[in-house]
């Protein structure tokens, strides 16, 4: 009786041990991790720690930007792309540092074909008649073929660096026709505006991964909306002496940000 008793306990002992394992896989599967705040940024803390070596051991798929606000970042399938002002694109280095970025690892949870042409408009209200909850985290991947995509890319900005409001005006549009690629990026709740970007924020690649940028306007003309869920949010903050020394709870964050997004 006694050996029963403790093969049970053993069996109760890895059942949940295997069970705790298991939630770990799970939470880890649909966290976010993220560097820093949009906060930060908009008051020009350009500059942080993290490298894109390391910013690619918490996922395989994200966005955000470089060191001194150089260009905007796309993350694709484990490959970290650096997109330019010109609307150029090339895949960065693992010592580049990011003083803002988002990263999850993407396992779609729904797949929705467009076949018809589908502008901005259209294409987020069929994400927003797909998603559950507006109270969660959507990782976002678009891919097909686009009558047109409208970028701008944030330049590369030196010290004393200016608020985000001001270095977007210098900003650069490129306009992509008949281009194939990818527009990746998150849907996030409202309350979550000033840790990230509240609504949609999303990036664009072509298929050659030669040309990209920030997306501010696109029309699909055919092909795939795939949404990932998220629940976890993993926030890093950095210990930088400009993080730490800045006033991050200044102004209206909200209007500043669509400012500085093109919203």
């Amino acid at each position: 009786m006694a050996g029963t008793s403790r093969e049970a306990f053993r069996g109760w002992v890895r059942n949940l041990l295997a069970h705790v394992s298991g939630s770990g896989d799970a939470r880890q599967s649909r966290e976010i991790y993220q560097t820093s705040t949009m906060g930060a940024l908009l008051e020009g803390v350009y500059e942080g720690e993290v490298t894109i070596g390391e910013l690619l051991k918490h996922g395989d798929f994200g966005l955000g930007t470089f060191n001194r606000l150089d260009g905007e970042m796309l993350i694709l399938d484990g490959v970290c792309h650096h997109l330019r002002a010109d609307g150029s694109a090339h895949v960065a280095a693992d010592d580049e540092k990011t003083p803002f970025a988002v990263v999850t690892r993407f396992r779609p949870d729904t797949a929705i074909p467009v076949t018809s042409g589908s502008d901005h408009a259209a294409v987020i209200r069929l994400i927003d008649t797909s998603v559950g909850s507006f109270n969660v985290i959507y990782a976002i991947r678009v891919t097909g073929t686009f009558r047109q995509v409208r970028t701008r890319t944030v330049m590369e900005q030196s010290p004393p660096y200016p608020p985000l409001t001001e270095a977007t005006k210098g900003q650069q549009e490129n306009t992509f026709s008949d281009i194939t690629g990818t527009l990746a990026g998150y849907r996030t709740p409202d309350f979550e505006q000033g840790i990230s970007v509240a609504g949609y924020h999303l990036h664009f690649i072509d298929e050659s991964g030669r040309r990209g940028g920030h997306a501010l306007d696109f029309e699909l003309e055919r092909g795939t909306v795939e949404l990932s869920v998220r629940s976890e949010i993993h926030l890093s903050l950095p210990r930088t002496r400009q993080f730490l020394d800045s006033n991050l709870s200044s102004g209206d964050i909200a209007a500043q940000i669509r400012q500085a997004e093109g919203g």
